[in-house]
Parts: C-alpha cells; structure tokens; sequence
C-alpha cells in the first residue's frame, strides 16, 4: 500500500536551504517511507501529539500518518539539535 506525501509550506521552504547531499539523502528516506512505512510504535514521538520520526543523517523528518486518507504529512525537516524546538 502506497501512500501519498504532502508537505507544509515551511518545510518546502526550509528544503531550499539544505545541503545538496543532504537533500538527496532526505528526497530518499522520503520515498522510501511512502512505499514502506515503517512500525509506527517504534517512531512515535513521545508525548501527547501525533508525530513520528526518522533519520536521515544528522537531519530527523517529523511527520503525521493520516490513515483514513493514506498521506504521509512532513511537518518539519530539520538538524537533529534543533528540529523539535517550536514544534507545534
């Protein structure tokens, strides 16, 4: 089962700043994550919120799985000391 990914606009914006290297390792994990999600025990954020986690590198990609529509939405890229401050 295939999902969709969907992107917010500041993620968008903060792609055009990444490193090329980098970008093509996330553009990867990104891909690979719509056609094989993986156990979403083991990447659930922890707290009261709906947010999941993967590595890319020293980048983490949050993201929410909308199972009732099949879209993977990407809510912030970002380095790992940073990427979960100011997250929602």
């Amino acid at each position: 089962m295939r999902y969709s990914v969907e992107f917010r606009p500041a993620v968008l914006k903060s792609l055009k700043q990444l490193p090329k290297k980098e970008l093509r390792r996330i553009k990867k994990k990104i891909d690979n994550l719509a056609e094989n999600l993986p156990d979403p025990a083991t990447t659930k954020m922890k707290g009261n919120n709906s947010f999941h986690r993967i590595r890319a590198g020293n980048y983490r990609i949050v993201y929410e799985i909308h199972e009732d529509r099949l879209v993977i939405l990407v809510v912030k890229i970002g380095h790992r000391k940073d990427v979960y401050k100011k997250l929602l």
